[in-house]
């Protein structure tokens, strides 16, 4: 008998199998978006991802040629750096956590119906700030309110998820819990900043928000889950995860978070001065050196036979090489007078090692949710290896030479076309049933 009658024998019957569904219902469809937390969270932060890659493309275009002579309300540098932090990331973060967090906790997980709304705050007010930057800039002050009170909602909601637990080892879940309420305050600061209009104070948010809320959560998460990746990955493999190694990253985080407000009128008429530039620098070396060590004690070398795992352990590379470009950066700037590559080592941690986190994070997480093997095929490969040349590309144009604009353009255009078509190609799974069948 072939497959087509079987599956009309038991369509008739009312009793299809999941694989059998997944075959007849292979159509993209918006309610399927409801069936896990991490399809809707994911779909809805690529929707931002993609916008916001689009606008910047179309800036840094502005910037070198007068075809769209674009106004500005707010300063798209500002813009951009808070729609980086603050955008599409936390919006990852909760589709993650709110499919691993319960499993970390032992506790039952939410409904998707009970993130939407969070979610399609912060989805909203970035959308609505991306287009304020050119109209009005109290627009772009109740987009941002939209967007705080999205994330301040999936905060409680997380922090509702711990208070219910049980479990003993809690300590992943609430680092992450204590820098989404770092995050709120840091969000809050950032219209207040614009209102009372100090855009020195309103960086120095974003900068909080990247260091205290961003970097916190991923090297939580990535302790928690990069040695587990490889211990089921490679033979032999065990998961290797001591305790200092966290408190050691969350130590960085904290000292860049102070960092930011003792140089908050400026590197060189800051309290810190050239000296404190010094000290800061020695100690960015120093950190970056003990975790690119750690990164070849995790496994980088025996992670390369397996791409996934690549991706993974060269995006927490580039957290050691980012400290250890801002450390000679410090140390120049000390020097000379002036900082220098400032912005380079700043890209070399948030394209470098947080995007390449990101795509190698949410491509295992959405190939194993979808039914897919786990295994970065050569699309996902090939993605992986241009956001590395946009990176280098925007590193580069940190120098600012003449062909600066240049370059900052081509690793725009470079970030665009990596973003889009990998957010396409996920945006697609996330309204299909699983390819195995299964529920979730």
């Amino acid at each position: 008998m072939s497959e087509r009658p079987v599956i009309a024998v038991q369509l008739r019957s009312g009793k299809p199998s999941a694989s059998e569904r997944a075959r007849i219902d292979s159509r993209w469809r918006a309610r399927h978006l409801m069936l896990a937390p991490h399809r809707l969270g994911f779909f809805l932060a690529m929707v931002v991802l993609v916008s916001a890659a689009m606008w910047w493309a179309l800036v840094q275009l502005d910037r070198i040629s007068p075809v769209l002579s674009l106004a500005y309300a707010l300063s798209p540098s500002l813009v951009h750096g808070s729609v980086m932090t603050f955008g599409f990331i936390p919006v990852f973060f909760a589709g993650f956590l709110f499919t691993a967090g319960p499993k970390w906790l032992g506790v039952p997980p939410l409904e998707p119906r009970q993130i939407v709304a969070p979610l399609l705050l912060q989805t909203t007010g970035w959308l609505l700030y991306l287009a304020a930057a050119h109209l009005h800039g109290l627009m772009a002050l109740t987009a941002l309110l939209l967007a705080w009170v999205g994330l301040a909602w999936v905060t409680v909601l997380f922090w509702g998820l711990i208070r219910r637990s049980q479990a003993e080892d809690q300590v992943h879940a609430r680092v992450v819990g204590v820098a989404c309420v770092v995050g709120c305050l840091s969000l809050a600061g950032l219209p207040l900043s614009l209102l009372l209009g100090t855009p020195a104070a309103a960086l120095a948010c974003v900068l909080t928000g990247l260091w205290g809320f961003i970097v916190v959560v991923y090297v939580t998460v990535a302790h928690r889950m990069i040695p587990f990746f490889t211990s089921s990955a490679l033979p032999l493999g065990h998961a290797w995860r001591p305790f200092w190694v966290l408190w050691l990253m969350l130590a960085v985080a904290a000292a860049e978070v102070i960092a930011v407000w003792v140089e908050l009128d400026g590197p060189l008429q800051g309290a810190a001065g050239p000296i404190g530039m010094l000290v800061r620098g020695a100690f960015e070396l120093v950190a970056g050196g003990v975790l690119l060590w750690l990164a070849v004690v995790w496994g980088l070398v025996q992670s390369l036979k397996n791409r996934l795992l690549a991706m993974l352990r060269i995006g927490f590379l580039w957290l050691g090489l980012a400290l250890v470009l801002g450390g000679f950066s410090q140390l120049l700037g000390g020097v000379q007078g002036t900082p220098v590559l400032a912005l380079g080592s700043l890209h070399a941690l948030t394209m470098g090692c947080l995007a390449s986190l990101m795509l190698a994070m949410v491509t295992r997480v959405s190939r194993g949710h979808s039914g897919r093997a786990l295994v970065a095929d050569n699309i996902a490969w090939a993605l992986f290896w241009l956001l590395q040349a946009a990176t280098l590309l925007r590193i580069v144009a940190a120098a600012q030479t003449a062909l600066a604009p240049w370059l900052l353009l081509a690793a725009a255009l470079l970030w665009m076309a990596v973003v889009g078509v990998w957010g396409v190609r996920l945006g697609s799974w996330y309204g299909r049933l699983r390819a195995d069948g299964r529920p979730g």
